[in-house]
């Protein structure tokens, strides 16, 4: 039997049912709404708070949902290819940016008081808050000044919003606490992978899939490792290359008994077909039992030793739901309900968004996994299979192991044999138990022996199902809210949403009855007795009694109910108790307040005296007569109600009946003696007083009461014409003695004789022919005809009862259908006296007599028969006694057809009137269209209903005839059903209260619409006209008052309520979402409001003249347009012109006559019409004044021009004139300053030359710095300010240098954390680096991977170089074997594009070849040149004004750095002694235009010149102390009390500010300590403060200076001279260091170069390379770009100075010039080149000269020998032995190797070399020693 049918068996006892939405909806009892989306939640089982994870938020919320802690966790800093930030010492490359913390995994740890919260952010990366207060950290990790972290300890969940994951906490054996997480791989290759990018995925290249992980916050060095060791077996990793067949989306994790279950879906199978099904569910075993017996301790089962999956399929067939969404495992009640069996429960769906509810039972997948490793182990077949995919622990396919048997816990857990993951390949099959579109997730509780399951919907809707015995889940109850997560308890369910819901489970409060409760079929509810309401049984009573509470189960006979005695009771009996039996499930009332309420406000007491089960017997006294109400007029009786309450509420309620038999008597005096006797309480009638009573008296024995039998009879007495009836039923009999006579025209009435009623019949009345006299006998009347008169019986003698012939006057309808079944109404005389005795045909087609319809003998209704065809025939009446009529007309069968029907379409919604043509379509009594019509003579109009489906499209319409279902074609036809019109808004929304506004209502489809009405609610209905498909016009209706009113369309008479139509049934609205409310709201303001310019009632006019009016609108927010105005002059329309919203003119060009004088102007606006104005038509006469002023006004105009003309043009003149002499002062101030510059030019050489002291050393850094800083620039930059910064602080003896702190300088010692084996890893490592099969082959796997990135070629190259340092000659051929591959590749494309840039790692390590080859000859022979040209510029720069901020000067090589305006500078030279030094005082040079610390820094060279920079004091570590000639002392500082402000910004203290004259004598000392200063004047805020000039662009200070008196003004450009004063200045120094490099010393000659070159000739001439130009190329990049150019640019790797940011952008046109001097290409320069080039263009051919000819001399120098140059290099290397720290090198360079382990090994074993000397097995020795895998060493050895 499958799973699901044996489901079916066990879940019974839920009762089918389908209520209204609004009657049994499930009710949101809480909400919180979070304002970003909603990740993960969790609720705490014993507090009931909950912990909600949002994007960028956690919460933590109480009972309530209200919140009691926020936290933000985002937005952060961060990149998907960065590691997280708190792995120590993880820098980034990548540019990071803001991100959103998506949370991937919440999870709570009562015992330990934690919740783990893990986010998308740093890497999946996880916290561990407090359960008290989620804001705090209960843990900190990694630890503070923690080292050992590792990448596989931060990153546990999914990086990206989109990827999955799950997780679980559980305990070990051993009381360790324990994490379960699975993530989705999101490396390269996935669609999470940010795009163009090939640096590998720091991410998940190394972590799995399924890990489980330590979560003992006790044993913090372990916290988030994988917790068994070796690591490997704890996790489940996917191998890199199958990651593509293996994109697993985890969608649950959960524990059932001792395994932990994770539900799976495969997305790499999804494009395959629909019948394969995708999803799988994995188990794994959990060390929570005692421990195995196994010799590697009690931590020793394998994660993938237990683990097994297996596909699940929902639907059989073809109908396979093949992806699963949601899981639940629950425990349900088995088909005795005394057992409880777990089961599976899963929404799965398919590619059509329809979806299945399916459940599987636990038993069915553990026994699967058992047969699946018993076939595994004894019989292989293909229905299992081992997971090669997976790296750990894979093996061998499944092989017989003979006749093995397995234990109980191998099958379960598996075997030492079965060390490798399976997966079974048959899936274990379930048949659908529910099917719906859009379900997203699944919930189940067991409650009361019944299961109830809740279905969430990807729409938002709650549904709560049940099982019934057809196997098919049916729906409950249904809610609105988005479930894609769920938690739930016995009582609230809680739901995942944007807003985050507690949705009660039941909303049992609604059902108001007992009955209702129980019978509704929900298995939450049920009824609780003592507070009489249908509740959840734990909200019953907080101390439940027994039968307290009515479960469903039990049923509705167990409500409770009373039965009372007696139920009725006489309102004269003397009863003074009444017995109550109350029957149902009560519980037991002794001991309880018991009372009887009767609804009056008054309660007794009652007693109870028996209770016998679940019967109970108690007696209430009644209340006294007197206290119940009167018994109402017309009525005998009275029911008094009573309810039976227990401590005050109502349990059961009953009633019993108070009667009063004289009211039963006197309600119906005609029949008072029968309705006495017949009434249902016992009374009497007593014959002697008449009257009806109660009681019976013995003493009377004329009583009468009722009796078994009753014979009816009658008896008529005549008295003249009248005739009395006497009647008596049962023993009433009354005799009559005299008559009454009754009023005129009755033939019959009843009258009262001593109080009895009598009927008096008259036969001459109302019988006017013989049928109707006759036909009176069936009222019981003897009456006869005779003498063409009707009279009593006695007076015609004989009595003749033959009556004439029927006559026949008028006979309708005319026509009817040949089916028959029209009602034919005949008209006539003595048409019989019964309908049974009269008989009607149409020819030979008999019409049959409808008795109800029939009137005695005027008119009788008969239906046609059936006629075989179309005729026209006379109608026969025959009357048994009468004989025969025939009619004058004649009706006539014919056959109706139907020819048009228009429209053909219409809406969904209905309301469309449709018009039927045809034939005959009028014939018959009735006719109707199937969908509801009316008739009108060959032409039907009806209006078409609403769809019954809310996809229906095509319909039959059909006309009927007479009730008979169409059966013709000729009858019917089609009609569509189209989508419903949609409106989308209205516009505009405001409306004047005159009404009339055009509303245009916008929407799609209104080529439906007939007819439209707007309906304004509480203003009125106005109709609307449909302009096109998408546009309808309303003019809006009038309102008395402003008010916002809510407007509604009727649609074809419809009420529009939104997109869909209220008649859809509820399937409609839940797919499509909730209808929208179809209410617009249209706002009522006031009329807007119109006046003339000048407000003036009368406007003067005169005929024949445009008239033009300029009208005002008032203020307004009804947003008018020009089309909505219109403005009448008279009869005439005027032209309207806008200029804005409140102006516009009126404009009329043709001539305005009229009889009357005056003429209104009226504006209309809709409805509203106002007279603003009246125009007065006048004569000629103003039009002469008119002209007359205006000429005298045009006079006054020119005058005044010509006087404002010749002032403009004397103060024209004046200014031409200033201009010229502006111009002249600006072409003398220009000619000065070429003649300053000129004198520069002459002198500053020779000036420079003096003040250059030679004398002081040359401050070279030791080799190992300087190798360091040029292999390692950017991460020496990190330890920069370590390596020169000087410590002051407590230290009198002045500066002194730090040691060397590079990591690669340092000794390197194993620390107690690094494991035993790892020295030993890396010295094997060492030794495969030097073989060089393995080297290369190394190298090129690296550089073959896409995420290799060129900072990681270049590290690992000079890794390479460190390590492989003290082998020189061997590094040398390795580099040689990498070039020759590299020439090799560029030579096939483009030769002269090799080593341009450091793109690879030959490149880099022959950059790092040459430093180190080059360093004795860069230290012995280009080393003073080249620092004598720094000091030149130096001192030149110092030469003239620095401004201090911006850092522009007067003499400078680059453009952009000077300083291009005329600043007065003068030098001066002051006296300075330096406490502490030890010196005498120094005559130091200043400008007076310096500030401050620019002072200083001059007097700290000057103290400190022969000392390397490292060991200056800072300018920001010194006080300078003035003494003025009175002795007076004044610390000088760059801000003080006195600085001033200059253009809104606080201008520098500077020499001349302080007035400090020629010979000062100043003081310099340390400070004590530091002082918060203003720290680096570079760094100020240039808004704030300012030196010489302001920090805008030259058009500003041009501007500006206009604004300055002290200021000149100078052409900007006319500066650039200082360029050239400054490079002539340089000249020298510059061409002595070109001369240095460039040049063959003949006692040190380059043999590094020399080798070199020859090496690239040799390899062009292999390669058949002629190209002079290509081989010139190959040099430049290889020596001049590679190496002489990183000097020039940094000669901070050479020297200990300091390289300020002015002089590295000269170095940068130094370094600009040398470049172009090795090109052989020629510069093309102009006036519009950039100065940088322009600068060194003279020189720049002497330069190339230069470069060839030491290009040629290189050539020409004696052939270096192999032996000679190893044995140069060898002694290079004993010159430098020791000086690195190899062993870290190699570390490093190991970490690439385990990074692109699998790269490695996979290219060792294609290498043929590689292979045969076992390389990638040393290699993987290598791996297992430093990871301290014992076990893959074991088996690598």
């Amino acid at each position: 039997m499958p799973p699901s049918i044996e489901i079916a068996v066990l879940l019974l006892g839920v009762l089918a049912l389908e209520t209204r939405r609004s009657a049994s909806a499930l009710q949101i009892q809480q909400a919180f709404a979070s304002p970003n989306q909603t990740n993960n939640f969790v609720v705490d089982k014993v507090s009931r708070k909950v912990y909600l994870a949002t994007v960028n938020t956690v919460y933590q919320l109480n009972r309530t949902l209200s919140i009691e802690v926020e936290k933000r966790t985002g937005p952060v800093e961060d990149n998907l290819l960065c590691h997280a930030p708190q792995l120590p010492q993880a820098p980034c490359e990548h540019p990071k940016s803001l991100t959103d913390n998506y949370n991937k995994l919440l999870e709570l740890d009562r015992e330990q008081g934690v919740v783990v919260v893990c986010g998308s952010v740093y890497q999946g990366f996880c916290e561990l808050r407090k359960m008290d207060n989620i804001s705090e950290i209960a843990v900190e990790f990694p630890p503070q000044g923690e080292k050992t972290v590792f990448p596989s300890m931060l990153n546990i969940a999914a990086n990206h919003p989109n990827a999955s994951t799950v997780g679980l906490i559980f305990r070990s054996h051993g009381g360790n606490t324990r994490l379960l997480v699975g993530a989705t791989y999101t490396g390269a290759g996935t669609p999470f992978f940010p795009k163009n990018h090939s640096k590998e995925d720091l991410r998940f290249e190394n972590t799995p899939e399924i890990a489980i992980r330590s979560l003992n916050i006790k044993d913090l060095s372990r916290l988030f490792t994988y917790d068994i060791n070796p690591s490997e077996d704890n996790v489940f990793k996917i191998k890199q290359e199958v990651k593509t067949k293996n994109k697993l989306n985890f969608v649950h994790a959960f524990i059932q008994k001792t395994y932990s279950y994770i539900a799976i879906n495969n997305d790499a199978k999804m494009g395959h077909k629909e019948s394969q099904p995708n999803s799988i569910l994995a188990r794994i075993c959990l060390d929570t039992e005692s421990p195995r017996k196994s010799t590697s301790g009690p931590e020793s089962r394998k994660l993938t030793e237990s683990y097994i999956q297996m596909p699940l399929q929902c639907g059989f067939d073809g109908n396979i739901y093949n992806r699963l969404l949601s899981v639940y495992p629950a425990e349900i009640h088995a088909g005795d309900g005394k057992r409880t069996e777990p089961y599976l429960f899963g929404v799965f769906s398919k590619g059509d968004r329809k979806s299945a509810l399916c459940a599987f039972r636990f038993a069915d997948i553990e026994e699967e996994i058992r047969q699946g490793r018993r076939n595994c182990s004894n019989s292989p077949s293909s229905d299992v299979q081992v997971l090669d995919s997976v790296i750990q622990g894979s093996g061998a396919a499944c092989i017989q192991k003979g006749n093995l048997v397995l234990q109980p816990e191998q099958l379960d857990c598996g075997a030492a044999h079965l060390q490798h993951p399976l997966a079974l390949r048959r899936p274990l099959r379930a048949t659908p138990l529910f099917e719906y579109t859009g379900l997203s997730s699944v919930a189940v509780d067991d409650i009361h022996n019944h299961t109830v399951v809740f279905l969430g919907t990807s729409n938002g809707r709650l549904r709560k199902v049940r099982h019934t015995n057809t196997r098919r889940l049916t729906q409950c109850t249904h809610n609105h809210t988005h479930m894609s997560r769920q938690r739930l308890n016995n009582t609230w369910y809680y739901s995942k949403t944007m807003h985050n819901l507690q949705v009660k489970v039941a909303e049992c409060g609604q059902y108001r009855s007992c009955s209702d409760c129980l019978g509704v079929g929900d298995a939450h509810c049920g009824w609780c007795t003592l507070e009489n309401r249908c509740t959840i049984q734990r909200e019953c009573a907080p101390e439940p009694l027994a039968r307290s509470w009515i479960s469903m189960a039990e049923g509705p006979q167990q409500c409770p109910s009373m039965t009372l005695t007696p139920p009725e009771i006489s309102l004269s009996a003397d009863i003074k108790d009444v017995g109550i039996l109350i029957n149902g499930s009560v519980p037991d009332l002794a001991g309880s307040r018991v009372e009887c309420d009767y609804g009056l406000g008054v309660s007794t007491a009652a007693t109870v005296h028996l209770d016998y089960g679940p019967a109970q017997i108690q007696t209430c006294p009644l209340l006294p007569r007197e206290n119940y109400p009167s018994i109402p007029p017309g009525r005998d009786h009275l029911t008094v109600p009573v309810a039976i309450k227990v401590n005050g509420t109502s349990v059961v309620s009953g009633s019993f009946i108070i009667y009063d038999c004289e009211r039963t008597g006197a309600i119906h005096p005609k029949t008072s003696c029968m309705s006495c006797l017949n009434t249902r309480w016992r009374c009497y009638w007593d014959q002697q007083s008449h009257t009806c009573i109660s009681s019976k008296d013995e003493s009377k024995h004329n009583l009468l009461e009722v009796s078994n039998s009753s014979n009816p009879s009658t008896s008529h007495t005549p008295i003249g014409n009248l005739i009395i009836l006497k009647g008596f039923i049962s023993h009433c009999f009354i005799m009559m003695s005299s008559a009454q006579t009754c009023g005129l025209g009755k033939s019959s009435c009843v009258v009262m004789q001593n109080g009895i009623p009598m009927e008096v019949y008259h036969c001459g009345v109302g019988s006017w022919d013989c049928s109707q006299c006759w036909g009176r006998e069936d009222q019981g009347h003897l009456c006869a005809w005779c003498d063409n008169s009707c009279k009593p019986r006695d007076d015609c003698q004989p009595v003749r009862d033959q009556c004439p012939d029927p006559e026949i006057h008028k006979i309708f309808p005319l026509s009817g259908p040949v089916e028959g079944g029209t009602l034919l109404t005949i008209q006539g005389r003595n048409l019989g006296r019964r309908a049974g005795a009269v008989d009607v045909s149409i020819g030979d087609v008999p019409c049959t007599i409808l008795p109800e319809h029939y009137t005695v003998s005027v008119q009788l209704v008969c239906m046609t028969g059936r006629s075989a065809y179309d005729m026209t025939e006379i109608v026969q009446v025959v009357v048994d006694q009468n004989g025969m009529g025939t009619s004058k007309e004649r009706f006539s069968y014919l056959v109706p057809k139907l020819l048009s029907m228009e429209p053909r379409k219409g809406s969904r919604a209905g309301g469309t009137r449709v018009i039927i043509r045809g034939e005959h379509l009028d014939t018959g009594s009735q006719v109707r269209v199937k969908v509801n019509g009316t008739q009108e003579s060959d032409t039907i109009e009806c209006t078409m209903p609403a769809a019954v489906q809310a996809h229906t499209e095509s319909v039959a319409v059909c006309v009927e005839f007479e009730n008979i279902p169409c059966q013709s074609e000729e009858l019917s036809t089609t009609y569509t059903y189209e989508k419903n019109p949609t409106i989308s808004f209205i516009s505009p929304k405001k409306s004047y209260l005159s009404g009339g506004r055009t509303i245009t209502v916008t929407g799609q489809g209104f080529d439906l619409v007939q007819s439209i009405t707007m309906d304004v609610l509480g203003v009125g209905q106005i109709d609307c006209t449909v302009l096109s498909p998408a546009t309808i016009t309303c003019p809006s209706p009038a309102s008395s008052q402003s008010q916002q009113a809510s407007v509604q369309f009727f649609l074809n008479g419809v009420l529009y309520t939104g997109e869909n139509p209220a008649s859809y049934d509820t399937e409609a609205e839940e797919e499509d979402g909730e209808p929208q409310a179809g209410h617009f709201m249209l706002d009522y303001v006031e009329d807007p409001q119109f006046f003339t310019a000048n407000k003036e009632k009368l406007i003067k006019h005169h005929p024949g003249e445009p008239l033009t009016l300029i009208i005002n609108k008032g203020p307004s927010d009804l947003e008018l347009v020009p089309e909505e105005y219109s403005v009448m002059i008279g009869s005439y329309p005027c032209h309207i012109s806008f200029h804005n919203d409140q102006l516009f003119h009126c404009t009329i060009n043709e001539p305005l006559s009229s009889n009357e004088g005056e003429l209104p102007v009226t504006v209309q606006v809709g409805n509203f019409r106002h007279t603003i104005a009246k125009v007065q038509l006048g004569g000629s006469e103003l039009a002469i004044v008119v002209s007359i002023v205006v000429c005298c006004v045009l006079l006054l105009l020119c005058t005044v021009a010509l006087v404002v003309y010749c002032t403009k043009s004397r103060r024209a003149e004046r200014y031409w004139q200033k201009t010229l002499l502006q111009m002249e002062e600006m072409e003398s101030q220009i000619r000065e300053e070429i003649r300053k510059g000129f004198a520069e030019l002459q002198t500053d050489m020779t000036d420079l030359t003096k003040e250059l002291n030679r004398s002081q050393g040359i401050p070279f850094l030791e080799y190992k710095q300087f190798v360091t800083r040029t292999f390692f620039p950017k991460m020496c930059s990190d330890y920069e300010k370590s390596l020169v910064q000087p410590v002051y602080e407590n230290d009198t003896l002045g500066p002194r240098a730090l040691p060397e702190t590079h990591p690669l300088l340092q000794d390197w010692q194993a620390s107690n954390t690094i494991r035993p084996n790892m020295e030993e890893g890396i010295t094997l490592f060492s030794t495969l680096l030097n073989n060089k099969h393995f080297l290369v082959t190394f190298v090129h796997a690296l550089e073959q991977q896409k995420d290799f990135a060129v900072r990681d070629r270049c590290s690992l190259a000079s890794l390479l170089t460190i390590a492989l340092h003290g082998k020189l000659e061997y590094y040398t051929s390795i580099m040689k074997d990498l070039l020759v591959d590299l020439i090799d590749a560029s030579a096939s494309k483009n030769p002269k594009l090799m080593l341009r840039r450091t793109e690879s790692v030959v490149e880099k390590m022959l950059t790092n070849w040459m430093s180190i080859c080059m360093y004795s000859y860069l230290k012995e022979t280009v080393g003073e040149p080249f620092f004598l040209l720094l000091c030149a510029i130096k001192q030149q720069i110092n030469k003239g004004s620095i401004d201090a901020i911006t850092g522009k000067a007067r003499y400078t090589l680059n453009e952009e750095w000077l300083l291009r305006e005329n600043i007065e500078a003068k030098p001066q030279n002051i006296n300075v002694s330096f406490q502490g030094c030890g010196m005498d005082s120094l005559s130091v040079r200043v400008m007076n235009t310096d500030t401050i610390c620019q002072v200083k820094e001059k007097i700290i060279e000057a103290f400190y010149k022969n000392l390397p920079f490292s060991q200056w004091p800072r300018a920001e570590d010194v006080d300078l102390e003035w003494f003025d000639s009175g002795s007076n002392s004044r610390i000088l500082q760059d801000l003080d009390n006195s600085s001033v402000m200059e253009d809104g910004r606080k201008k520098l203290n500077t020499v001349f500010h302080y007035q400090v004259p020629e010979g000062a004598s100043l003081a310099m000392s340390m400070k004590d300590k530091r002082e918060n200063t203003l720290g680096r004047v570079k760094d100020l805020d240039t808004e704030k403060y300012v030196h010489l000039v302001l920090p805008h662009d030259e058009l500003m200070e041009t501007r500006k200076s206009h604004r300055h008196s002290h200021r000149k003004k100078v052409l900007p450009e006319i500066y650039l001279t200082r360029l050239l004063s400054t490079k002539g200045t340089l000249q020298k120094f510059l061409d002595d260091l070109f001369q240095a490099i460039l040049s063959i010393p003949p006692e040190r000659p380059p043999l590094a170069v020399k080798y070199f070159f020859d090496f690239l000739e040799e390899q062009a001439d292999k390669r058949g390379i002629t190209d002079p130009d290509t081989l010139h190329i190959w040099k430049t990049n290889s020596l001049p770009l590679r190496f002489w150019v990183n000097i020039l640019k940094n000669p901070q790797f050479v020297f200990d100075i300091d390289k300020t940011d002015h002089m590295d952008a000269c170095l940068s046109v130094i370094a600009q010039a040398f470049i172009d001097a090795c090109s052989i290409s020629d510069l093309q320069l102009g006036k519009d080149s950039p100065t940088n080039k322009l600068l060194y263009a003279k020189e720049i051919p002497e330069y190339k000269k230069r470069v060839q000819c030491y290009y040629q001399q290189i050539q020409e120098m004696a052939p270096l020998s192999e032996q000679e140059m190893n044995a140069h290099l060898a002694e290079e290397s004993r010159k430098y032995r020791n000086e690195f720290n190899t062993n870290l090198a190699l570390t490093e360079i190991y970490k690439y190797a385990k990074r692109y382990r699998n790269q490695v090994v996979n290219a060792l074993e294609s290498n043929p070399t590689a292979r045969r000397t076992q390389l990638h097995h040393k290699f993987e020795q290598v791996i297992a020693l430093v990871e301290d895998n014992i076990y893959e060493c074991c088996s690598e050895a």
